[in-house]
């Protein structure tokens, strides 16, 4: 059976990785930040967590079952941060509900008490978040200046 201090450190982890996620979202002023991703995790960790019977080893098989049903029903709270905006044939939101999957993932491996492919995962979801942000800009300044043509043409006119 596990400790409490052992359940504390893996729901607390769950929590703080949600959070660092959440952070990144909040700072790009997102609809999902701190708190939602905190609690993704800790949901995931929780159920994880009892779906393995809070075993030493977490290798209980109902532990795959849970991570499966965690995995299956998470997609239904990112997809209500899609969005298709009308006119402009534009989607917003599929990073976010992605970062809402990612996150639920951290939060099971803050249930398995697997501490390694956590700090790595998190590590790797907020580079990406990061990199990708900057070069999704890019692109899209770039494409702004093409459609806008070269500067000053036509203003002398």
């Amino acid at each position: 059976m596990l400790s409490t201090t052992d359940i504390a450190l893996r729901l607390g982890a769950a929590v703080l990785a949600g959070g660092v996620v959440g952070l990144n979202r909040e700072m790009h002023a997102k609809p999902v930040g701190v708190r939602t991703l905190g609690l993704v995790a800790l949901g995931a960790a929780l159920v994880t967590l009892a779906g393995s019977g809070f075993a030493e080893d977490g290798a209980d098989a109902n532990a795959g079952r849970a991570i499966q049903g965690i995995v299956t029903g998470i997609g239904f709270l990112g997809a209500g941060v899609i969005v298709k905006r009308e006119g402009r044939g534009r989607v917003h939101g599929l990073t976010t509900a992605a970062a809402i999957w990612v996150t639920a993932a951290l939060g099971i491996v803050c249930g398995l008490g697997a501490y390694r492919p956590l700090a790595l995962g998190t590590a790797f979801l907020l580079a990406t978040l990061l990199i990708g942000g900057l070069v999704d800009r890019a692109i899209d300044d770039r494409r702004k200046r093409a459609e806008d043509g070269p500067a000053g043409k036509g203003d002398a006119e």
